[in-house]
């Protein structure tokens, strides 16, 4: 196999079958996949994907706190407050930091502590790890066997992949870990030694990353209930925790549940199932068909309506220095697809009016 192939972990009812074709498991299946590798105590590599599903349970119970108290003494605003930070600020920060930072390399900063501001802008809830090496394999095989959130396995399989699909192997080379760990090399993230690789089985160092939470959640929760007190923090956590668990849920919808569901002058690429919803590019910037037409672009907001709060954050950075060079690929969109297509309608249409009247 590849190397693309080959480096996540592969689950225990594979990717695919004798003939190549892509194996949908049983809920079964996936839960006793999941319960297996989160199980901390039968081997230590599998502690980052339990402390995957562990950072947000850890927020939870800020969840209910907010629920109760939005009961007793109900507040819009606190209400709105939950939605924008969790909708918008989580996503597009996903948007910004994991997806075309940290997987596509869209744009460079110009300093390291201009990364350093942009990977903590928010509450941290994701690993680097998890998903930028994972990432790369959804591109490289998307909609395909392998692809570690393939829509075709049902909703299951994509909301547990982070946890089933998405770890590395633990039994990579040293040569395909030295790949692997290259990934994350512009994030920030100090890889472990291949030694250490091969104890922890992940690029990333638990105390390290673990020591990393918990200095943003520190300073993030202390600069919350500074402003607002409990019922702010409260509002904010929950927020996160309600992005934290519907991220997982992306991939599944954004891919059209395994469907072909493409709109004509809406949707350019046909090249696997992604598609462009209106809300997920709204809040958070991700327009799934650009993306995957122009996965290094910084913009993916290429039409008429198509808000992108992430590259207006990029150019924003760029502005003022933040950001070295980034990627624009709008113009070649306009050329390649947009253009063509606005043609080929408006020859259809003169062809429908020159058309006598009792053939239409």
């Amino acid at each position: 196999m590849s190397f693309i192939e080959n480096v996540l972990a592969r689950p225990s009812y594979g990717w695919k079958n004798s003939e190549g074709l892509f194996v949908k498991p049983t809920s079964r299946q996936l839960f006793a996949e999941f319960f297996r590798r989160i199980n901390i105590i039968d081997s230590r590599k599998n502690w980052l994907p339990f402390f995957s599903w562990f950072s947000v349970l850890c927020i939870a119970p800020f969840f209910f706190i907010f629920i109760f108290m939005q009961v007793q003494d109900f507040n819009a605003w606190y209400l709105l407050v939950a939605f924008v930070y969790g909708m918008i600020f989580m996503g597009t920060h996903g948007t910004i930091w994991y997806h075309r930072y940290g997987t596509h390399q869209a744009y460079r900063f110009s300093s390291k502590g201009w990364r350093f501001l942009t990977a903590n802008l928010v509450i941290k809830l994701v690993s680097e790890e998890i998903y930028i090496v994972s990432h790369h394999v959804h591109h490289s095989l998307s909609d395909q066997p392998g692809d570690p959130y393939n829509a075709d396995g049902g909703f299951l399989y994509c909301f547990l992949a982070d946890v089933n699909h998405q770890p590395i192997a633990k039994n990579l080379s040293r040569e395909d870990y030295k790949k692997a760990a290259a990934m994350l090399s512009h994030t920030g993230v100090k890889a472990n030694s291949y030694e250490g690789y091969l104890k922890w089985g992940s690029i990333a160092h638990p105390l390290n990353t673990i020591l990393g939470t918990l200095a943003n959640w520190a300073f993030w929760i202390i600069v919350f209930y500074a402003i607002g007190g409990l019922y702010l923090t409260a509002a904010i956590l929950a927020g996160a925790f309600v992005w934290g668990i519907g991220v997982r849920t992306f991939n599944y919808e954004g891919h059209a549940k395994g469907e072909i569901k493409h709109v004509a002058g809406f949707d350019f690429n046909s090249k696997d199932k992604s598609i462009n919803q209106w809300w997920p590019g709204i809040v958070a910037g991700e327009w799934h068909n650009n993306h995957h037409l122009y996965p290094a672009s910084a913009r993916s907001g290429f039409l008429r309506g198509q808000i992108d709060l992430a590259w207006y954050y990029i150019r924003a950075l760029k502005f003022i220095g933040g950001v070295s060079a980034c990627r624009d690929s709008k113009k070649q969109f306009m050329e390649i697809y947009r253009k063509p297509y606005l043609e080929e309608l408006k020859r259809i249409r003169n062809l429908e009016k020159q058309a006598p009247a009792g053939s239409r």
